[in-house]
């Protein structure tokens, strides 16, 4: 089993940055891989960024890429992202999510973990 505790959203500006962190507790960290969705309401579950367990491979939704930086640490079992140039269309909750085994997922069925969420609110 494993805990996942989102942190670090809030309101900011069109064109500014926040860095989510997603901090976790239970069995090992490291084996895991860690993957960020966003969802709006009504909406499905979107896919944003996945880092395998060594973070030596990182994946990104197409249109985050060149602006979104997934990033772990595992001897602080937290995942990061740091999103840049945010755009009023990102308004949304951010989810953490944790995965058995090596490879990265898209779906967010395929991830048995979830944090609560945090809430990015961009201004235009």
């Amino acid at each position: 089993q494993v805990q996942l505790v989102e942190s670090g959203g809030g309101l900011v500006q069109a064109g500014g940055s926040l860095r989510l962190s997603c901090a976790a507790s239970g069995r090992s960290f490291s084996s895991y891989v860690m993957g960020w969705f966003r969802q709006a309401p009504g909406k499905e579950r979107e896919f944003v960024a996945a880092i395998t367990w060594s973070g030596g491979s990182k994946y990104y939704e197409n249109s985050v890429k060149g602006r979104f930086t997934i990033s772990r640490d595992n001897a602080k079992s937290t995942v990061y992202l740091q999103m840049n140039s945010l755009e009023p269309e990102e308004t949304t909750v951010y989810f953490c999510a944790a995965r058995s085994g090596s490879f990265y997922r898209t779906r967010a069925a395929e991830y048995e973990y979830w944090g609560r969420g945090t809430q990015v609110t961009v201004s235009s």
